[in-house]
């Protein structure tokens, strides 16, 4: 099966990624099988690959901390992990088909069998469930082998970021590192990390150390298609069912208040906006910038020439730092360019650059602030 170019890197995420921005969070457009083939290349070359899975409670999250919402926009890959996540989408166009659940990545890996096995080590849980999910994954799985286990108990994600304890992940040599130590502090302390660690994948995934570990079963597979996995795990889990319940109201609050506006008012722009999209790159070396002239159209249909015009502003990067777009002659913006454009700041930021987006018009900002990328993209 041919995959899109994503590249996983530490360093940076891929520019060449097919990104859609969906909720102010970068969506990578993958189903379950590219998603797997994404992560097996990263373990085959040794080459990190940092890999959130958003769901609804990600996004509600990342609309109110910062710090979390940028863990996600700095992954290397981005799957839609939730039914309400694959609702949105299809509200507004965008084409994430289907759930890619990270426990249905683990399972698969898990359930494959291969040459060499996966090495696998969990970080978090509570009690000794991350050393029962090492037990059970050893016992039970033809794909992985446990390499290790580790509670680093209750803390700040600096008491959990000891040299010891990054000395004794690394020094098992695990090929994919499960993080569970909540979504807030699991993705923060991944960030933290990262650059120490010598994990091929690592992922906060909080729910596989439990399956695996067996202390809560997963729903059967037609209630999850029908994106009622949440009602399983109240039932196994009763106290999930304040998060839950404040989950659903902020998802319904959304859909009125920026979904279904967003569906409606990308409509009447696209109606008139010019079709093709005009660029021009204007480097200033020795004023130490380069500026993207942006004007038309920016959407999926040209975004091979946007990402080519991203690239050579990356190229150029380490001589001149600094990055402008001039939006001025733009008409409209899409989830896709916007998805891209996410991309090249983290890029550039991640280089220790800048970008500045300016001359928008109020038509263009609104667009991007029904999207969730304002904060992000024009701080």
């Amino acid at each position: 099966m041919s995959i899109p170019d994503q590249g996983c890197s530490s360093a940076a995420p891929a520019i060449n990624r097919t990104c859609w921005s969906l909720l102010g969070l970068p969506f990578d457009q993958v189903d379950r099988d590219q998603a797997l083939e994404i992560i097996e290349q990263a373990i085959a070359s040794k080459t990190k690959c940092f890999l959130s899975t958003p769901n609804l409670n990600f996004i509600v999250q990342a609309q109110e901390d910062e710090a979390f919402l940028e863990s996600v926009i700095y992954s290397d890959l981005v799957v839609a992990d939730g039914m309400p996540v694959i609702w949105m989408a299809k509200l507004l166009g965008i084409p994430l088909r289907s759930r890619v659940a990270g426990s249905s990545l683990f399972e698969r890996l898990q359930n494959t069998q291969r040459n060499k096995p996966i090495s696998v080590f969990f970080f978090g849980g509570q009690g000794n469930v991350a050393q029962r999910a090492a037990d059970n994954l050893n016992r039970t799985s033809v794909g992985m082998v446990a390499c290790g286990a580790l509670n680093p108990g209750v803390g700040s994600v600096e008491s959990m970021s000891s040299n010891e304890i990054i000395e004794q992940i690394n020094t098992a040599h695990p090929d994919f590192l499960v993080v569970a130590l909540g979504a807030k502090k699991g993705q923060q302390w991944i960030m933290h990390n990262r650059e120490k660690l010598n994990a091929s994948v690592i992922s906060h995934l909080g729910a596989v150390v439990n399956f695996v570990g067996d202390t809560v079963q997963r729903a059967p597979l037609s209630w999850q298609k029908l994106g009622l996995e949440w009602v399983w795990r109240i039932v196994q889990e009763p106290l999930l069912w304040k998060r839950y319940f404040i989950d659903g109201l902020w998802f319904l609050r959304f859909i009125a208040t920026h979904v279904l506006p967003l569906a409606l008012y990308q409509k009447l722009l696209q109606g008139r906006a010019d079709k093709n999209l005009f660029m021009e790159i204007v480097s200033d070396a020795e004023g130490g910038s380069v500026e993207m002239q942006l004007g038309g159209a920016a959407t999926a249909v040209n975004g091979v020439v946007l990402k080519s015009g991203c690239r050579k502003i990356l190229e150029q990067l380490e001589a001149i730092p600094r990055v402008s777009i001039n939006c001025t002659d733009l008409d409209y913006i899409d989830s896709s360019a916007l998805g891209t454009l996410m991309l090249l700041k983290a890029n550039i930021v991640r280089r220790g650059g800048a970008l500045g987006l300016f001359r928008i018009s109020r038509r263009i900002r609104r667009l991007m602030r029904l999207h969730g990328v304002e904060g992000f993209l024009l701080e």
